[in-house]
């Protein structure tokens, strides 16, 4: 698949998570089958004013590709001179929001308040198109108010306006991130456009990404979720597109892993803010296993790596056969 003139090898990629998928987690998706990357939810305005923050959010490594730069906005100039100034990353392509369903992203009018507007938002893909040289794509939520089902139309009129790829999560922006996905309307989104379209929402799996090609019929999928503590689930998803077996890691190999995430994100961050974040990526990874729950509430105390560490070691003890 191509997204513009960037080659995209791989059957799914890492989805965009604010607060989550940072570099250190993209990274560690990439050296584990992801066949691309999104970057964190990142605000036009915010860029434009010189918000510090910002350029963090973009930073990305060359570990991490292909990788597309996220903005969030509802202005098509300040979106236009937003995606000038995040060129200074080198991004491979920059990807528009118009999903995120949080009240201080669409309470502004940006994220999934564009569902609302589809010809404001083609005028931003519009505006971004003309001022960068990368591709430009967009992703969306099939409805603002769960009700007016927009997608395809807001996928044909991003696409005219010069959009190379269509992400579609399969929620309305009330379901947030409820069970249940519309695999009907990012069918109709394909059939509506000529360019590539991903399936996004409840792929956790093989045989669940199979599902959502098959049901839609899609050109690439998505995991968002499901890599959270578990960056093992593309190469799941790589070995059953490819007719191969896959062998899970064992617990002690999670671990390994779990940890060269945590002290990447030391390197990368503020140690402080690195490891209030361990506390949650530590959690997600012991989820399922013997012992959790008591494990779980170390995690919310979780001080330093050699904390982490700490909790690894009593989850090995705990579940000596895995």
């Amino acid at each position: 698949m191509r997204i513009g003139n960037c080659e995209i090898k791989g059957y799914a990629a890492l989805a965009p998570m604010a607060g989550v998928a940072d570099r250190a987690m993209r990274e560690i998706c990439m050296e584990h089958g992801a066949a691309f990357t999104v970057g964190e939810l990142t605000s036009a305005r915010g860029i434009t004013l010189g918000d510090k923050k910002s350029d963090a959010l973009l930073c990305c490594s060359e570990r991490e590709r292909p990788f597309g730069s996220q903005l969030f906005g509802s202005d098509p100039a300040i979106m236009a001179q937003a995606a000038q100034a995040a060129m200074r990353f080198c991004p491979d392509f920059l990807d528009i929001n118009m999903g995120c369903p949080a009240p201080k992203v669409a309470g502004n009018g940006g994220g999934s308040a564009l569902l609302r507007d589809p010809a404001l938002a083609a005028e931003i893909v519009r505006a971004v198109v003309k001022a960068v040289r990368v591709p430009v794509t967009v992703k969306m939520r099939t409805s603002f108010d769960g009700e007016h089902i927009i997608a395809p139309e807001l996928a044909r009129r991003c696409e005219e306006a010069g959009a190379a790829m269509i992400t579609v999560h399969g929620r309305t922006r009330p379901q947030m991130y409820a069970p249940g996905i519309d695999y009907r309307t990012i069918a109709e989104v394909k059939k509506a456009v000529r360019v590539p379209v991903i399936g996004n929402g409840d792929v956790c799996d093989g045989a669940s990404a199979r599902h959502m090609r098959e049901a839609t019929g899609c050109d690439f999928v998505m995991v968002g979720r499901a890599a959270q503590g578990n960056p093992f689930v593309f190469e799941e998803i790589n070995a059953y597109f490819e007719g191969r077996a896959y062998t899970p890691p064992t617990l002690q190999e999670r671990f390994e892993v779990l940890m060269r995430q945590l002290e990447l994100m030391h390197r990368y961050k503020d140690p402080h803010n690195a490891i209030l974040e361990a506390r949650k990526h530590t959690a997600w990874t012991i989820k399922g296993i013997s012992g959790a729950a008591a494990l779980r509430r170390e995690c919310g105390e979780i001080r330093s790596l050699e904390d982490v560490r700490v909790i690894c070691q009593k989850a090995l003890e705990l579940n000596r056969n895995l």
